[in-house]
């Protein structure tokens, strides 16, 4: 594709505008590439910035192909979808092809039973045209009794077992958005990963995180980030400035670096963008200048954040 056509077409998208971000004058110089970090020590490096598939919903198939290729090419190497996310799982298939072998796809299932996670996991290795998942993950598992169903007879493990077996699954993570229910998972199997909030606001004036972060620390359990980007609750989720994303998340590219810092200065391994293109590449465009926060970036950030509502715990 040539540099002037593809431009033109985020033009079209709306999108060269997140793609050139002004930041502080004393702001890092973006490296080319995102870094990467090890799943586990010898293990895949994968992308300190996660594409986050939702994104995608709605979209024409050209606009997903453009925005995988415009990800891809600054380091992005760890795509997240689900067959929840509408027709995500059928964009990304075709736009991810090209890249697949150098990327680490992940993907999950609602389903709590052993059949209908089957059905579930052969469906989206056929949309997203691949043979295998680099993990696969048990999605949203937010209540007790759903981690009982999930491993129980004719749970949905029993499923995830059997296709890591068969190499259809090389990884077992889970997502969750409540602490009780993802820490009784973890005490329950040797996950490989789990996905959770991991959100300054949270943390900070919710205490929601800190317990599952060191639950994680404690069994060896990689942690994906998501909601790094989240500042508070829409009031109106039939006025939502982004679609695709229930809350409201940080515009500022000022604000964006510091929870971002904030999220990846963690024991976590990447921070999964949120649901827009636009929101995606002002995290890429962070992650390219990412340090450690100092002490006066994290002290700046917490009067910021001070009174702010989390969105998490509900």
């Amino acid at each position: 594709m040539h540099r002037r056509e593809f431009i033109s077409r985020l033009v079209a998208m709306g999108l060269t505008a997140a793609a050139g971000v002004a930041f502080a004058e004393d702001a890092p110089e973006p490296v080319s590439k995102l870094p990467r970090r090890p799943l586990k020590p010898g293990g895949p490096e994968l992308s300190i910035i996660g594409f986050g598939g939702l994104l995608l919903r709605g979209m024409e198939q050209q606009q997903a192909d453009d925005i995988v290729a415009w990800a891809v090419d600054r380091g992005v190497n760890y795509f997240d979808v689900a067959p929840s996310y509408g027709d995500s799982q059928d964009l990304l298939g075709p736009a991810l092809e090209p890249y697949r072998d150098d990327c680490f796809l992940a993907c999950k299932t609602v389903k709590r039973d052993a059949a209908g996670a089957r059905e579930e996991l052969e469906g989206s290795l056929q949309a997203l045209r691949t043979d295998h998942f680099d993990v696969y993950q048990f999605h949203a598992l937010n209540k007790l009794e759903e981690v009982e169903t999930v491993f129980g007879a004719g749970g949905a493990m029993e499923t995830v077992l059997a296709a890591r077996d068969e190499g259809k699954i090389r990884r077992i993570g889970l997502s969750a958005h409540t602490q009780e229910a993802a820490m009784a998972a973890i005490d329950r199997f040797d996950f490989d990963t789990v996905l959770f909030p991991v959100n300054c606001v949270c943390i900070e004036n919710g205490d929601f995180g800190p317990a599952l972060l060191e639950k994680a620390a404690e069994r060896h359990v990689s942690v994906l980030a998501i909601k790094a980007l989240a500042w508070q609750p829409v009031v109106d989720r039939n006025n939502k400035p982004y679609p695709n994303c229930w809350y409201q998340p940080i515009e500022d590219p000022e604000l964006a670096r510091l929870a971002i810092g904030y999220t990846l200065d963690k024991p976590v391994i990447a921070a999964v963008s949120p649901a827009s293109a636009k929101l995606l590449m002002l995290a890429v465009e962070v992650g390219l200048r990412y340090q450690p926060l100092t002490e006066a970036q994290r002290a700046e950030l917490m009067q910021r954040i001070e009174g702010v509502p989390p969105i998490f715990p509900q």
